[in-house]
């Protein structure tokens, strides 16, 4: 059974009636253009066909209760009385109706199911995928005009300032404005975006590592304030305003760990706004050597791969079907992405997850993704 019937289902059992809305919003990988976003930067996600599922009706109040299954705990909470508790699913639907409140948004009650299928702290933003559910959730049952950037905006703001996740705005505006069949350039700073199409006759392949983020939120925040020095040293608001010739013109006078992390920045914005060209020329030759630079780039001056990644990457580089692969997320575990021949996908899965279970003793997840649309009413 899908997680759509799964969720239509237990909503049908435990009230005894048809969802009024069937609300799905997907997670993402990003092919290119890692640690960029929060330097107002570009990046290029596809939202993946792994989502979070909300089978739901209005109440009559301001309650908010959503049986899920994938948690034992249900989320409840009064919009009306709302207060911060633990780290919990709960806290991100709460984060994303405080935002939508405090930007003006009359909110109404619902109630509901829901359950993903999005990895959780693989890097493929199960977060993201939870908060444009719910932001498309309360649009359907208090009647709001559904404006994707903006809602991507305020789910950010949830994270952020809710949650205390430090996150750019990447997971959250790919989650709400994918397109199916497309990666999505974004430009960080405007929320502006632009379509690339995937390449013909391959698959973007996930490699989840089966190894998790343990040192991420410290290490997101340390590498989040370096970038912030690099582009207060150049006098810019962002290190997306720096050119390669004017960093390399200066980059002695910054310190080697400053400068490594600058450098990273700048040239990753720079292959990723060269991934798009490539795609739209259709070279998938140049677009996976691109990937394959971003992954020694943030391996050597992010520092923000792992044993793990290095050593699926490597798997990933070693096949023939392998255009280009590189970590993907915020890093120290979690996932790699390939761009693989169609053709031997299945040979390619095989190898590569024979090989890393050989090297690391872990047993990968692998998934053959397909790029969709971003967050939707799917019936109504």
């Amino acid at each position: 059974m899908s997680i759509q019937q799964q969720v239509v289902e237990t909503f049908k059992t435990q009230y005894q009636a048809e969802p009024t809305f069937l609300i799905r919003a997907p997670g993402r990988v990003n092919l290119i253009g890692e640690h960029t976003d929060y330097n107002d930067g570009f990046v290029m996600p596809l939202a993946i066909d792994r989502a979070v599922w909300m089978a739901v009706r209005a109440r009559d109040d301001d309650q908010i209760m959503l049986k899920s299954l994938d948690f034992a705990d249900p989320i409840q909470f009064s919009l009306s009385q709302m207060s911060k508790g633990t780290a919990s699913p709960s806290e991100y639907v709460k984060g994303v109706a405080w935002a939508l409140q405090d930007a003006g948004y009359a909110l109404r009650g619902f109630e509901g199911v829901m359950k993903g299928d999005v990895p959780i702290g693989s890097g493929l933003s199960s977060s993201a995928a939870l908060e444009l559910a719910t932001a498309r959730t309360f649009a359907a049952v208090s009647g709001l005009a559904w404006d994707a950037p903006h809602m991507a905006r305020l789910s950010q703001k949830a994270e952020n300032q809710w949650v205390g996740v430090n996150c750019g705005i990447m997971d959250q505006m790919i989650s709400a404005v994918g397109q199916a069949g497309y990666a999505v350039l974004i430009d960080c700073r405007s929320l502006a975006t632009d379509t690339a199409p995937l390449p013909q006759g391959c698959y973007v392949v996930v490699l989840d590592t089966a190894t998790r983020r343990g040192l991420v939120d410290s290490a997101y925040n340390e590498r989040r304030q370096q970038c912030e020095n690099a582009a207060a040293f150049f006098g810019v608001k962002a290190l997306r305003d720096v050119t390669s010739a004017t960093f390399e013109a200066q980059a002695h006078e910054l310190d080697e760990v400053t400068r490594q992390r600058a450098r990273h920045v700048i040239t990753e914005n720079e292959r990723t706004l060269a991934a798009k060209n490539a795609m739209l020329a259709g070279d998938v030759q140049q677009l996976g050597a691109l990937m394959n630079a971003s992954h020694i780039s943030l391996r050597d001056d992010f520092a923000v791969s792992s044993v793990a990644l290095d050593a699926i990457v490597a798997a990933a580089w070693a096949h023939p079907a392998c255009y280009g692969a590189r970590m993907t997320g915020a890093g120290f575990g979690g996932c790699a992405v390939a761009l693989v021949k169609s053709d031997a996908v299945h040979d390619f899965v095989q190898q590569v997850s024979t090989e890393y279970s050989q090297r690391t003793h872990y047993t990968p997840q692998v998934y053959v993704c397909q790029a969709t649309d971003g967050a939707t009413v799917v019936t109504s």
